[in-house]
Protein backbone atom coordinates (compact mmCIF):
# COMPACT_ATOMS: atom_id res chain seq x y z
CA UNK A 1 0.00 0.00 0.00
CA UNK A 2 2.83 2.36 0.86
CA UNK A 3 4.60 1.67 -2.44
CA UNK A 4 1.41 2.35 -4.39
CA UNK A 5 0.88 5.61 -2.55
CA UNK A 6 4.48 6.68 -3.06
CA UNK A 7 4.18 6.03 -6.81
CA UNK A 8 0.80 7.76 -7.15
CA UNK A 9 1.79 10.98 -5.41
CA UNK A 10 4.38 12.06 -8.04
CA UNK A 11 2.00 11.13 -10.88
CA UNK A 12 -0.91 13.09 -9.36
CA UNK A 13 1.38 16.04 -8.62
CA UNK A 14 2.58 16.24 -12.23
CA UNK A 15 -1.02 15.84 -13.44
CA UNK A 16 -2.17 18.70 -11.21
CA UNK A 17 0.64 20.93 -12.52
CA UNK A 18 -0.27 20.09 -16.14
CA UNK A 19 -3.96 20.90 -15.54
CA UNK A 20 -3.09 24.18 -13.79
CA UNK A 21 -0.79 25.24 -16.65
CA UNK A 22 -3.49 24.17 -19.14
CA UNK A 23 -6.11 26.37 -17.45
CA UNK A 24 -3.69 29.30 -17.38
CA UNK A 25 -2.91 28.78 -21.06
CA UNK A 26 -6.62 28.57 -21.92
CA UNK A 27 -7.27 31.91 -20.23
CA UNK A 28 -4.24 33.57 -21.83
CA UNK A 29 -5.09 32.37 -25.36
CA UNK A 30 -8.88 32.85 -25.20
CA UNK A 31 -8.90 36.21 -23.41
CA UNK A 32 -8.07 38.44 -26.45
CA UNK A 33 -11.00 37.07 -28.46
CA UNK A 34 -13.33 37.38 -25.47
CA UNK A 35 -12.26 40.99 -24.83
CA UNK A 36 -12.97 41.76 -28.50
CA UNK A 37 -16.44 40.22 -28.18
CA UNK A 38 -17.12 42.26 -25.03
CA UNK A 39 -15.92 45.46 -26.69
CA UNK A 40 -18.20 44.93 -29.68
CA UNK A 41 -21.14 44.17 -27.40
CA UNK A 42 -20.40 47.22 -25.24
CA UNK A 43 -19.90 45.05 -22.16
CA UNK A 44 -17.27 45.48 -19.46
CA UNK A 45 -16.48 42.24 -17.67
CA UNK A 46 -14.76 41.91 -14.34
CA UNK A 47 -11.73 39.66 -14.10
CA UNK A 48 -13.73 36.78 -12.65
CA UNK A 49 -16.39 37.15 -15.35
CA UNK A 50 -13.69 37.26 -18.04
CA UNK A 51 -12.15 34.07 -16.66
CA UNK A 52 -15.55 32.34 -16.71
CA UNK A 53 -16.24 33.41 -20.27
CA UNK A 54 -12.84 32.26 -21.55
CA UNK A 55 -13.51 28.84 -20.05
CA UNK A 56 -16.88 28.40 -21.75
CA UNK A 57 -16.36 29.58 -25.34
CA UNK A 58 -17.99 27.24 -27.91
CA UNK A 59 -14.97 27.44 -30.24
CA UNK A 60 -12.02 28.41 -28.05
CA UNK A 61 -8.48 28.80 -29.30
CA UNK A 62 -7.43 26.46 -26.49
CA UNK A 63 -10.25 24.54 -24.78
CA UNK A 64 -10.22 24.23 -21.02
CA UNK A 65 -9.68 20.78 -19.50
CA UNK A 66 -13.27 20.52 -18.24
CA UNK A 67 -14.60 21.25 -21.76
CA UNK A 68 -12.49 18.43 -23.20
CA UNK A 69 -13.47 16.07 -20.37
CA UNK A 70 -17.17 16.82 -20.92
CA UNK A 71 -16.84 16.22 -24.66
CA UNK A 72 -15.02 12.91 -24.08
CA UNK A 73 -17.69 11.79 -21.60
CA UNK A 74 -20.59 12.69 -23.89
CA UNK A 75 -19.09 11.17 -27.04
CA UNK A 76 -17.90 8.02 -25.27
CA UNK A 77 -20.67 7.03 -22.88
CA UNK A 78 -23.76 8.98 -23.98
CA UNK A 79 -23.79 8.07 -27.68
CA UNK A 80 -24.37 4.84 -29.54
CA UNK A 81 -21.18 3.09 -30.60
CA UNK A 82 -22.39 3.15 -34.21
CA UNK A 83 -22.85 6.93 -34.18
CA UNK A 84 -20.38 8.87 -36.31
CA UNK A 85 -19.88 11.21 -33.33
CA UNK A 86 -18.92 8.38 -30.99
CA UNK A 87 -15.27 8.39 -30.00
CA UNK A 88 -15.50 4.62 -29.47
CA UNK A 89 -16.52 4.18 -33.11
CA UNK A 90 -13.69 6.39 -34.41
CA UNK A 91 -11.17 4.75 -32.07
CA UNK A 92 -12.18 1.29 -33.31
CA UNK A 93 -11.71 2.31 -36.96
CA UNK A 94 -8.19 3.55 -36.18
CA UNK A 95 -7.49 0.60 -33.90
CA UNK A 96 -8.24 -1.94 -36.64
CA UNK A 97 -5.57 -0.43 -38.91
CA UNK A 98 -3.22 -0.10 -35.94
CA UNK A 99 -3.44 -3.77 -34.98
CA UNK A 100 -3.03 -4.99 -38.56
CA UNK A 101 -0.04 -2.72 -39.14
CA UNK A 102 1.46 -3.70 -35.78
CA UNK A 103 1.15 -7.38 -36.68
CA UNK A 104 2.81 -6.85 -40.07
CA UNK A 105 5.51 -4.67 -38.53
CA UNK A 106 6.29 -7.16 -35.77
CA UNK A 107 6.57 -10.09 -38.18
CA UNK A 108 8.67 -8.04 -40.61
CA UNK A 109 10.92 -6.72 -37.83
CA UNK A 110 11.56 -10.18 -36.40
CA UNK A 111 12.29 -11.62 -39.86
CA UNK A 112 14.74 -8.81 -40.62
CA UNK A 113 16.45 -9.22 -37.24
CA UNK A 114 16.89 -12.98 -37.69
CA UNK A 115 18.38 -12.39 -41.13
CA UNK A 116 20.75 -9.68 -39.89
CA UNK A 117 22.00 -11.79 -36.98
CA UNK A 118 22.66 -14.90 -39.07
CA UNK A 119 23.75 -13.39 -42.40
CA UNK A 120 26.73 -11.03 -42.23
CA UNK A 121 25.98 -9.61 -45.67
CA UNK A 122 22.52 -8.48 -44.53
CA UNK A 123 24.02 -6.88 -41.44
CA UNK A 124 26.38 -4.78 -43.52
CA UNK A 125 24.04 -3.99 -46.40
CA UNK A 126 20.50 -3.94 -45.00
CA UNK A 127 20.90 -2.32 -41.59
CA UNK A 128 22.11 1.08 -42.91
CA UNK A 129 19.12 1.23 -45.27
CA UNK A 130 16.73 0.37 -42.45
CA UNK A 131 18.12 3.21 -40.37
CA UNK A 132 18.03 5.61 -43.33
CA UNK A 133 14.39 4.72 -44.01
CA UNK A 134 13.36 6.22 -40.68
CA UNK A 135 14.77 9.64 -41.62
CA UNK A 136 11.97 10.15 -44.17
CA UNK A 137 9.11 12.17 -42.59
CA UNK A 138 6.00 10.04 -42.42
CA UNK A 139 3.84 13.07 -43.31
CA UNK A 140 5.65 13.25 -46.65
CA UNK A 141 5.60 9.51 -47.26
CA UNK A 142 1.98 8.75 -46.30
CA UNK A 143 0.32 10.61 -49.22
CA UNK A 144 2.66 8.86 -51.68
CA UNK A 145 1.72 5.44 -50.30
CA UNK A 146 -1.99 6.30 -50.41
CA UNK A 147 -1.84 7.59 -53.99
CA UNK A 148 0.27 4.71 -55.35
CA UNK A 149 -1.91 2.03 -53.76
CA UNK A 150 -5.10 3.77 -54.85
CA UNK A 151 -3.80 3.74 -58.43
CA UNK A 152 -3.70 -0.06 -58.32
CA UNK A 153 -7.06 -0.34 -56.59
CA UNK A 154 -5.87 -0.88 -53.02
CA UNK A 155 -7.86 1.39 -50.70
CA UNK A 156 -9.38 1.30 -47.24
CA UNK A 157 -7.68 -0.51 -44.38
CA UNK A 158 -4.55 -1.82 -46.13
CA UNK A 159 -2.89 1.54 -46.98
CA UNK A 160 -3.25 2.74 -43.38
CA UNK A 161 -1.94 -0.59 -42.10
CA UNK A 162 1.11 -0.36 -44.36
CA UNK A 163 1.91 3.11 -43.02
CA UNK A 164 1.65 1.68 -39.51
CA UNK A 165 3.91 -1.18 -40.58
CA UNK A 166 6.51 1.30 -41.83
CA UNK A 167 6.68 2.97 -38.42
CA UNK A 168 6.43 -0.14 -36.26
CA UNK A 169 8.89 -2.55 -37.88
CA UNK A 170 11.98 -0.46 -37.08
CA UNK A 171 11.91 -0.62 -33.25
CA UNK A 172 11.09 -4.34 -33.40
CA UNK A 173 13.97 -5.02 -35.79
CA UNK A 174 16.50 -3.04 -33.74
CA UNK A 175 15.32 -4.48 -30.42
CA UNK A 176 15.26 -8.03 -31.72
CA UNK A 177 18.77 -7.71 -33.18
CA UNK A 178 19.98 -6.53 -29.79
CA UNK A 179 18.15 -9.38 -28.08
CA UNK A 180 19.37 -12.12 -30.40
CA UNK A 181 22.95 -10.90 -29.90
CA UNK A 182 22.60 -10.58 -26.13
CA UNK A 183 23.84 -14.12 -25.15
CA UNK A 184 27.39 -14.02 -23.85
CA UNK A 185 30.26 -15.69 -25.69
CA UNK A 186 30.56 -18.19 -22.83
CA UNK A 187 26.98 -19.38 -23.40
CA UNK A 188 27.51 -19.65 -27.14
CA UNK A 189 30.70 -21.65 -26.55
CA UNK A 190 28.78 -23.92 -24.20
CA UNK A 191 26.18 -24.63 -26.91
CA UNK A 192 29.04 -25.35 -29.31
CA UNK A 193 30.53 -27.74 -26.75
CA UNK A 194 27.21 -29.56 -26.60
CA UNK A 195 27.44 -29.92 -30.39
CA UNK A 196 24.22 -27.90 -30.80
CA UNK A 197 23.16 -27.03 -34.32
CA UNK A 198 22.66 -23.42 -35.40
CA UNK A 199 18.90 -23.94 -35.19
CA UNK A 200 19.14 -25.36 -31.65
CA UNK A 201 21.34 -22.48 -30.55
CA UNK A 202 18.86 -20.04 -32.04
CA UNK A 203 15.77 -21.64 -30.52
CA UNK A 204 17.12 -22.62 -27.10
CA UNK A 205 19.48 -19.72 -26.39
CA UNK A 206 19.01 -16.70 -28.63
CA UNK A 207 15.19 -16.62 -28.67
CA UNK A 208 14.74 -16.88 -24.85
CA UNK A 209 17.39 -14.21 -24.37
CA UNK A 210 15.65 -11.90 -26.85
CA UNK A 211 12.15 -12.04 -25.31
CA UNK A 212 12.61 -9.07 -22.90
CA UNK A 213 14.11 -6.99 -25.73
CA UNK A 214 11.29 -7.98 -28.08
CA UNK A 215 8.45 -6.93 -25.81
CA UNK A 216 10.20 -3.72 -24.82
CA UNK A 217 10.52 -2.80 -28.50
CA UNK A 218 6.94 -3.91 -29.18
CA UNK A 219 5.71 -1.30 -26.67
CA UNK A 220 7.37 1.39 -28.78
CA UNK A 221 6.17 -0.24 -31.99
CA UNK A 222 2.49 -0.42 -31.02
CA UNK A 223 2.45 3.27 -30.10
CA UNK A 224 4.20 4.12 -33.38
CA UNK A 225 1.69 1.95 -35.23
CA UNK A 226 -1.18 3.99 -33.79
CA UNK A 227 0.51 7.19 -34.93
CA UNK A 228 0.91 5.69 -38.41
CA UNK A 229 -2.78 4.76 -38.58
CA UNK A 230 -3.83 8.29 -37.58
CA UNK A 231 -1.41 9.88 -40.07
CA UNK A 232 -2.66 7.50 -42.75
CA UNK A 233 -6.20 8.84 -42.31
CA UNK A 234 -5.20 12.45 -42.89
CA UNK A 235 -4.44 12.48 -46.67
CA UNK A 236 -7.29 10.10 -47.57
CA UNK A 237 -10.18 12.34 -46.63
CA UNK A 238 -11.37 9.57 -44.31
CA UNK A 239 -14.81 9.97 -42.77
CA UNK A 240 -14.08 7.73 -39.77
CA UNK A 241 -11.17 7.33 -37.42
CA UNK A 242 -9.29 9.54 -35.00
CA UNK A 243 -7.46 11.18 -37.90
CA UNK A 244 -10.78 11.93 -39.60
CA UNK A 245 -12.05 13.42 -36.34
CA UNK A 246 -9.01 15.68 -36.20
CA UNK A 247 -9.51 16.77 -39.82
CA UNK A 248 -13.18 17.57 -39.28
CA UNK A 249 -12.36 19.56 -36.17
CA UNK A 250 -9.69 21.51 -38.04
CA UNK A 251 -12.03 22.31 -40.94
CA UNK A 252 -14.78 23.68 -38.69
CA UNK A 253 -12.56 25.11 -35.91
CA UNK A 254 -13.98 22.61 -33.42
CA UNK A 255 -10.97 22.64 -31.14
CA UNK A 256 -12.83 20.85 -28.35
CA UNK A 257 -13.54 17.92 -30.67
CA UNK A 258 -9.90 17.91 -31.76
CA UNK A 259 -8.60 17.71 -28.20
CA UNK A 260 -11.16 15.04 -27.35
CA UNK A 261 -9.93 12.98 -30.30
CA UNK A 262 -6.34 13.41 -29.07
CA UNK A 263 -7.40 12.22 -25.61
CA UNK A 264 -9.10 9.18 -27.19
CA UNK A 265 -5.92 8.40 -29.12
CA UNK A 266 -3.85 8.72 -25.95
CA UNK A 267 -6.15 6.34 -24.07
CA UNK A 268 -5.98 3.79 -26.90
CA UNK A 269 -2.17 4.05 -26.97
CA UNK A 270 -1.95 3.59 -23.19
CA UNK A 271 -4.20 0.51 -23.34
CA UNK A 272 -2.19 -1.02 -26.19
CA UNK A 273 1.14 -0.47 -24.44
CA UNK A 274 -0.29 -1.92 -21.22
CA UNK A 275 -1.58 -5.01 -23.04
CA UNK A 276 1.80 -5.59 -24.68
CA UNK A 277 3.47 -5.24 -21.28
CA UNK A 278 1.08 -7.76 -19.71
CA UNK A 279 1.65 -10.17 -22.60
CA UNK A 280 5.40 -9.78 -22.13
CA UNK A 281 5.24 -10.59 -18.41
CA UNK A 282 3.00 -13.60 -19.05
CA UNK A 283 5.38 -14.88 -21.71
CA UNK A 284 8.43 -14.48 -19.50
CA UNK A 285 6.73 -16.28 -16.61
CA UNK A 286 5.67 -19.10 -18.94
CA UNK A 287 9.31 -19.43 -19.96
CA UNK A 288 10.40 -19.73 -16.32
CA UNK A 289 11.34 -16.16 -15.43
CA UNK A 290 10.90 -15.09 -11.82
CA UNK A 291 8.13 -12.54 -11.21
CA UNK A 292 9.58 -9.12 -10.42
Amino acid sequence: MTSVRSSLIPILTILAIIIAVWYAGAFYMNAPFQRDLDRRAGVESTFSELVGKTMSQPKPTLPAPHQVAQNVWENTFLRKITSNRSLVYHAWVTLSATLLGFFFGTVLGIAIAVGIVHVTTLDRSLMPWIIASQTIPILALAPMIIVVLAAVGVVGLIPKALISTYLSFFPVAVGMVKGLRSPEIMHLDLMHTYNATQWQTFWKLRVPASVPFLFASMKVAVAASLVGAIVGELPTGAVAGIGAKLLTGAYYSQTIDMFAALVAGSVVAALLVTLVGVAGRMTERAMGARPS
